[in-house]
């Protein structure tokens, strides 16, 4: 602290004192020790009387020499506010010896106000050094009535508190914000379901996979499976059909009890297990030093969500997390548990999806390194230095939304906190919905006894800085925070009730309806990826995921399927039919088919006459492939399946499976007309 002692008004006069402090209740005495040499000290004391004011203090000080006679001197102290208290200067480390930090002295600088009238030379001393043995022993203090070092520079501007400002609520709703509907346009055509899926699963996802199971195979054996893109497009049409079609081990498939044509027919049960011990989608001796745990699978995931951040999304989105099952130990710490989830193991994805079940973006979780991909640039611009862990996930999986101004995120309490929804609102100009826990709820205090008192439906809210807190009572409270829609327009529910034993109307803030309606986007993708899981279970923990990719693939390709036939007045297909259809067309398109008739010299054997049963059409990339269509005549007839009233021996030894019948004659060519667009 710098005093300024005032006797007069022309005078002032700096002086150097040792505090000693002595606490009361009323008012505080303190013992000042006047050092004018080395061998003379004047001990002073007085009685000190405090009138705080905004920025400065006055402090009265009764200077006590005798018992009749008292002299009354008046201080000016000037204060500096910190973070924190701190000890007063020794007087002996401003005269020049070192700080002694057990002792219960302080300094107290008298400067005037104006350094130019200072009247003080030089008090430093370097004999000082040796004057410890001077010193009062110390004497404990208490912390109410310490004083607050202040600087001694006339000049320097009192830093600024850097104590958080508490958040001030009050009883007001928010006006509601009207999200727009997303438009999309219009095709010309429902395309086939494999080209659906191409857009997601591309061709270069394939190569990359083909030329890594080839580069994995030589690693570890010394020689390669000599694997092609067509034979991995011939695994993964089998990965399709074991999705749809489960038998009890991979062997039975192909057992002759119970052989299944559309799998054994594509290829042996040998050369599926070679592909599927081999398949690989990094090169292992690339990954010393490699911060990213799922650097065995990143690559395949990187590629996929790029073409996910292609598909145009609506302008509800939501945050969530998804469980990929796995229950081995060989991943370490990356299997997760969550005890509310179908698969309780497993690796955790956080998932960012449309409310039609569409997965846009996602991110890996895997601890500490979570982000390790994102930059010091973006971190700050995302102002992700003060969230927590889900808010972090949020603002990240958000960065990547097109029309932020017009989208409104829904996540559930595990990502929700007062300043993430600031945040959201602030850097990206987003607007979210949420629910929200106690001590994430940025100090809104809404009474849960109260509520229980008013009954079912009751509701209570509070607003600060444009962000509004919810809480309703249904079957138990919860609370909702909000910068998008609030309380109104309130509207009802259908609640059962025990006592009358029928259902009523029970009273719903808007909030809760909006976050209903749009949160379940990231639960029904993972309902329909669960619905036709493809089977790949193994001991190497990447696996897992490998078909997560698949399923999800298969699954956002059916759902543009399906909006694509909505804005064209079409009935789609269901899932079950969309993957068997992408399934066919990956084993038979660009490809000769395995069996092209009978061998030359194989006995001939009596047909039996059978009812015909209906023909499956093939798709239209194998029907125009112009690959393996040969005609094979038989002595069984059938209808031609491109004119009416056509009668026909000839059938096309690649579509249908051999049992399409087509007319071929000179009156009739339905063979070259049913193989050209």
């Amino acid at each position: 602290m710098a005093f300024i002692k005032v006797e007069s008004e022309d005078m002032k006069i700096e002086e150097m004192y040792s505090v000693k402090h002595e606490d009361t209740e009323e008012q505080t005495k303190m013992g000042f020790i006047k050092e004018e040499s080395e061998d003379f000290r004047i001990e002073e004391t007085f009685t000190v009387k405090q009138e705080d004011t905004e920025e400065q203090t006055k402090m009265e000080f009764i200077k006590e020499e005798s018992g009749d006679m008292k002299i009354q001197e008046t201080f000016t102290v000037k204060n500096e506010d910190t973070e924190e208290q701190t000890d007063l200067m020794d007087c002996l480390t401003f005269y020049g010896c070192p700080r002694t930090t057990s002792t219960a002295y302080s300094t107290i600088a008298l400067l005037p106000a104006d350094p130019c009238d200072s009247e003080v030379e030089d008090l430093s001393d370097p004999d000082d050094e040796n004057d410890e043995d001077l010193l009062p022993p110390p004497k404990k203090r208490r912390k109410r009535n310490r004083l607050v070092e202040a600087s001694l520079d006339l000049y320097q501007t009192p830093s600024p508190s850097t104590k958080t400002r508490k958040t001030t609520w009050v009883k007001k709703d928010i006006p509601p914000f009207t999200v727009p509907e997303p438009v999309f346009m219009i095709p010309e055509s429902v395309q086939t379901p494999f080209m659906y899926w191409k857009r997601l699963f591309t061709d270069q996802m394939i190569e990359h996979i083909t030329e890594h199971t080839n580069q994995y195979s030589v690693q570890q054996t010394g020689t390669s499976i000599n694997t092609t893109v067509s034979e991995m497009e011939d695994f993964l049409s089998v990965l399709l059909y074991m999705g749809v079609f489960k038998f009890p081990s991979i062997d039975d498939y192909w057992a002759r009890e119970s052989r299944f044509p559309q799998v054994a027919d594509t290829m042996s049960v040998k050369r599926f297990n070679v592909l599927r011990r081999n398949v690989h989608f990094n090169d292992n001796f690339q990954m010393e030093g490699c911060t990213d745990r799922f650097h065995k699978i990143r690559p395949l995931f990187d590629m996929f969500r790029e073409q996910c951040l292609l598909i145009p999304h609506t302008n509800r989105q939501s945050v969530d997390e998804v469980m990929v099952a796995y229950k081995g130990t060989r991943a370490g710490k990356l299997r997760q548990y969550i005890q509310n989830k179908p698969d309780k193991w497993g690796f955790k994805i956080f998932c960012r999806g449309s409310s039609s079940g569409i997965i846009h973006d996602f991110i890996l979780y895997q601890g500490a390194t979570t982000f390790f991909n994102i930059q010091e640039e973006e971190h700050a611009h995302l102002g992700m230095e003060d969230l927590h862990l889900g808010a972090k996930v949020v603002s990240i999986l958000c960065s990547s939304i097109t029309h932020k101004e017009k989208t409104v995120v829904f996540y559930n309490n595990f990502f929700t906190s007062f300043n993430l929804v600031k945040t959201l609102h602030t850097n990206l100009g987003l607007r979210s919905v949420g629910t929200v826990r106690a001590n994430h709820s940025g100090g809104a205090t809404l009474s849960d006894k109260e509520m229980v008192k008013r009954g079912q439906g009751f509701v209570d809210f509070c607003s600060s800085e444009g962000v509004v807190a919810v809480k309703w009572f249904d079957n138990k409270c919860v609370t909702l925070l909000s910068n998008a829609c609030g309380v109104e327009p309130l509207s009802s529910v259908k609640r059962f009730k025990k006592d009358t034993q029928q259902k009523v109307d029970v009273p719903c803030p808007s909030i809760v309806l909006a976050y209903n309606q749009a949160m379940g986007g990231i639960d029904l993708s993972d309902m329909l990826v669960h619905l036709y899981k493809t089977p790949m279970k193994a001991r190497r923990w990447y696996l897992p995921l490998f078909g997560y990719i698949i399923d999800v693939s298969i699954v956002n390709a059916w759902l543009v399927y399906k909006q694509d036939c909505n804005l064209l007045e079409q009935k789609p297909m269901p899932l079950k039919k969309f993957r068997l259809s992408v399934a066919a067309t990956l084993k038979g398109a660009n490809k000769v088919p395995a069996r092209v008739g009978q061998p030359t010299n194989a006995k001939h054997k009596p047909e039996v006459r059978r009812p015909n049963p209906r023909v499956l059409h093939p798709s239209l990339e194998v029907r125009y492939d112009g690959i393996g269509h040969w005609p094979t005549f038989g002595t069984q007839r059938g209808r031609c399946n491109l004119c009416k009233g056509g009668v026909s021996r000839w059938r096309c030894s690649k579509c249908g499976d051999g049992k399409l019948f087509l007319c071929l004659n000179n009156k009739k060519q339905c063979f070259v007309a049913y193989h050209q667009r």
